[in-house]
This record gives structure tokens, C-alpha cells and sequence, in this order.
């Protein structure tokens, strides 16, 4: 299997803010080091630079508007989360939906910082006409199936396989993630089997009772 990227959105748990964003953050370096792959965080914004300040790991904001400076009082500007230390963004999350205008403009504002952009998608159509705005990555996740425990891979699976052929039709360096009911081994696994190159999860880690052990399950068949 070749080496996946994973993302764990850390949306507004709890679990997942403040002192304790930074230590599942620290248990997704220590796991991705261990087993060789790339795995990166998306906490909430005002966790930002507090988490990419103290773990070496990948920093990704759970949102950006298409806004420059000015008067846009609570926008969040991609300019904004790269200097505080992200990597990237999810853009349109079924959490944070945008339409399709927003959309791209919030990719394009992504990428005139330099920042690696997750369009998350629940549908063939919607990620065809994401990939034509020409992100890094489009993330299928149909939100009826989110934080279900029920991986897409496995209740769905012709919407993972049909947006990966969409996609390599429209724009073939754009690469899809899976997400929607992550959480072990086996559901990593059936999502690249699919043709995906990695996972978007958030749940079945950050919620778990011991987040580097769930980490460890879902990196074992690698």
C-alpha cells in the first residue's frame, strides 16, 4: 500500500481544544514518524498557531473565506491561518458548506498564500466541479454517514470509485481523500482500495478514549 495521507479534523470537540489540540496533535506526529506516513490536524482556528507553534506536524485550517484585508469582520483570511502556522485548509466542509462561487474563492485565496487546499465534496457532481477549481485534494464524505462509526468506504462505496473517475477525467492531478465514518485499519485500507490516496476522519480519533491508540489501529495494515 503506498503511503496515505491522513487528516484528523479536531472540528469543535472538546476533546480536541486547547491544551488538549496540542496533545493529539503531538500523538499524530509521534505515530506518522512511526509509521511512515504523513498525518495532519485541522483544530480549531484559535488553536492554530498554539498547536503548529509546539508539534511538528501539519497544521490545516477547518476554514477559509475568499476575503483579502479589510472590512470583513468574522471572515477568516487565508493569510491569516498561514501566518500562524497552517499548511493548508478544508474548504467547504458539509459543517461549513460555501457555494460554489465561495468556493472558489476561497481556493484561490488558499493558494495565493501557498496553502494545500481539501475541498470536501458529498457527491459524484460536487466533486467533479470541485476538481475543475483544481485543489490538491477533494475529500468525498456524504454527511449522513459522518460520525456514524459507518465508513463511506463500506455503505457507499460507488460514490468514492465514481468521484475518483470523475476527477481523473476533469483534472487528473487533483487526488481524492475518503472520509465519512473512519476510524480503524480496514476502513483506511477499502479507501484506497477505492482509488483514494488517503482519509479525512475526525471522530474515531479525536473522541477515542486513548487517541494514539486509535492513531495506531488505523495506520496497521501499512
Amino acid at each position: 500500500m503506498d503511503s496515505p495521507l491522513i487528516v484528523v479534523n479536531f472540528k469543535t470537540y472538546s476533546q480536541g481544544t486547547g491544551e488538549a489540540a496540542v496533545k493529539i496533535a503531538a500523538a499524530c506526529r509521534d505515530v506518522a514518524a512511526e509509521a511512515g506516513v504523513t498525518i495532519g490536524v485541522a483544530p480549531q482556528l484559535c488553536d492554530i498557531y498554539r498547536v503548529a507553534s509546539q508539534v511538528d506536524v501539519p497544521v490545516y485550517a477547518q476554514h477559509v473565506d475568499g476575503v483579502s484585508p479589510g472590512s470583513n469582520t468574522g471572515h477568516v483570511m487565508a493569510s491569516c491561518v498561514q501566518q500562524a502556522g497552517a499548511v493548508g485548509c478544508l474548504i467547504n466542509h458539509s459543517e461549513r458548506r460555501l457555494n460554489l462561487a465561495d468556493i472558489e474563492a476561497s481556493v484561490s485565496a488558499a493558494r495565493a498564500e501557498g496553502l494545500t487546499t481539501i475541498v470536501c465534496t458529498n457527491n459524484i457532481p460536487t466533486t467533479a466541479a470541485a476538481a475543475a477549481l483544481a485543489p490538491e485534494y477533494v475529500a468525498v464524505e456524504p454527511p449522513e454517514l459522518i460520525g456514524t462509526g459507518v465508513p463511506v468506504s463500506q455503505a457507499d462505496p460507488d460514490v468514492v470509485k465514481g468521484s475518483v473517475e470523475a476527477v481523473k477525467r476533469i483534472n487528473p492531478d487533483v487526488q481524492v481523500l475518503c472520509g465519512a465514518g473512519i476510524s480503524r485499519g480496514e476502513d483506511l485500507t477499502a479507501a484506497m482500495d477505492l482509488g483514494s490516496v488517503g482519509v479525512l476522519l475526525a471522530s474515531g480519533i479525536v473522541k477515542a478514549e486513548d487517541p494514539r491508540s486509535a492513531l495506531e489501529d488505523l495506520v496497521s495494515p501499512l
